[in-house]
């Protein structure tokens, strides 16, 4: 029997325990920085930065999808992203992980929301049919860039005015 819930502050190692799951199949381990605090302070603390849904089967984690609220500007509505996505291997083939992303998105369509982004490793050939099969389909007209690091560090003191607005 496979269960969809929302994660509790008491599921931040087995949170945890999914993304170094992740690393390690994308051989990424190295670059994981994070912490199971990290993820109870910044899921679960007074202002998360994301939801987490876990999936169990007969009562074991068996999965999770970090999620978190995106707008896009050009369609007028909300939307997600999901940032972290992942199955057990013991669990897959199972409809674990679709169910778990239907979940998610129908979540979203109750708040108002009409799309669903993601990012896949380029090289999780596996993810990838997946999330075709689903209907979660490459886009051919975005191109993801990001800014980590020393990089984001001098894009954030090139600010002039150094205003902060919390």
């Amino acid at each position: 029997m496979i269960t969809i819930r929302f994660a509790t502050i008491d599921d931040a190692d087995a949170v945890f325990a999914a993304l170094e799951g992740i690393a390690e199949t994308v051989k990424e381990r190295h670059k994981l920085k994070s912490s199971p605090d990290d993820i109870r302070q910044f899921g679960f603390g007074a202002h998360p930065a994301f939801e987490t849904l876990v999936a169990e089967v007969d009562g074991h984690f068996a999965g999770c999808c970090i999620f978190f609220p995106s707008f896009s500007t050009w369609i007028g509505r909300p939307g997600v992203y999901v940032q972290d996505f992942y199955v057990a291997e013991t669990f897959r083939g199972q409809g674990v992980g679709e169910r778990m992303l239907r979940r998610v998105a129908a979540i979203v369509r109750a708040r108002g929301g009409c799309y669903m982004r993601l990012a896949v490793d380029t090289g999780n050939h596996r993810a990838q049919a997946f999330y075709a099969r689903i209907g979660v389909k490459h886009s051919e007209t975005e191109q993801i860039h990001a800014a980590y690091g020393d990089d984001f560090d001098r894009l954030a003191d090139a600010d002039p005015a150094q205003e902060t607005r919390l």
